[in-house]
């Protein structure tokens, strides 16, 4: 599996809005072309089941962010969120939302502060997720 490229700067951007939803979940769309993220798009989470545990992208909001991504001649990569307290591992209802093709990148927020960043794709039989390496454009890695 090819690693996710991660700007500094989109690193920078995801582990402050984890800071800044803490204790809730933040959730937004990552943009940029052939596995190379160059942006961000914050999503409002608009979950009903309780912001802390869960994260909810409206449909509205995807169409949005796709057009925001075309807007700058870029494509939709993914989507990440945050993990408030917990590992930046994927749930039981991450699996059950995801879409197979998209990386999915989870933050793990402990007491306020970013401890952990890591991307994940979805099976194609959508049994399960693999881990996705990540990298920054200059070769550091991020995570792995």
């Amino acid at each position: 599996m090819d690693p996710l490229r991660l700007e500094r700067d989109v690193v920078d951007a995801i582990h402050a809005h984890g800071r800044e939803t803490y204790p809730h979940e933040c959730c937004g769309a990552m943009l940029g072309r052939d596995g190379h993220v160059s942006a961000t798009v914050p999503l409002p989470n608009t979950t009903e089941e309780g912001p802390r545990r869960r994260f909810l992208v409206r449909p509205t909001d995807y169409r949005d962010a796709e057009n925001a991504a075309a807007a700058e001649g870029l494509d939709l990569l993914g989507f990440y969120h945050s993990h408030p307290d917990h590992p930046a591992r994927p749930s039981q209802y991450d699996l059950d939302h995801a879409w197979p093709s998209f990386s999915y990148v989870i933050v793990s927020v402990m007491s306020g502060e970013p401890v952990d960043l890591r991307s994940w794709k979805l099976k194609e039989d959508r049994s399960a997720f693999d881990e996705e390496p990540i990298v920054n454009p200059h070769s550091t890695t991020v995570n792995r």
